[in-house]
């Protein structure tokens, strides 16, 4: 938040999002659209979505942060998951994750130590903790359905 704020970024997201154009955000572009985070102390997202960014609790069967591949289960029918099977595996870098209030914006959930979301649609966001740029055929799809979709 605070490079958005430096760069004078954060009305131009927020302009961008509530003109209705397809926005996807991708790993912190997820986190940012939250009402705030608990990186670092408690700070204030862009409240687009409301909820929280919470860090994975300590445990010692389990790395943070949590990085490689894991599945993805869809939770509702999602434009950018078109053609693409449910419980794919996707590329993951992040020690922090999302809890909406709202848990009917989640598209997807995975699971690592505790279920949690990792992608949500609303109206015209998408946003997902995975990386499709990292995570090969199923992502050069995801991101082909975005641009279909915008």
């Amino acid at each position: 938040m605070a490079n958005l704020e430096q760069y004078g970024l954060v009305e131009a997201v927020r302009t961008a999002v509530h003109s209705g154009k397809p926005f996807l955000g991708i790993c912190l572009g997820l986190q940012l659209l939250f009402t705030e985070s608990e990186e670092f102390g408690t700070h204030k997202g862009l409240g687009l979505i409301p909820g929280r960014v919470r860090r994975f609790a300590p445990d010692p069967a389990l790395k943070v942060p949590h990085m490689g591949w894991n599945q993805v289960v869809l939770q509702r029918p999602c434009p950018l998951f078109a053609g693409i099977p449910d419980e794919s595996n996707w590329y993951f870098v992040h020690s922090y994750f999302v809890d909406p209030d709202d848990k009917q914006v989640a598209a997807t959930t995975t699971t690592y130590g505790v279920p949690f979301v990792s992608s949500v649609w609303k109206d015209n966001v998408v946003a997902c903790q995975f990386h499709p740029e990292k995570s090969q055929t199923v992502g050069l799809q995801l991101i082909k359905n975005f641009g279909a979709w915008s």
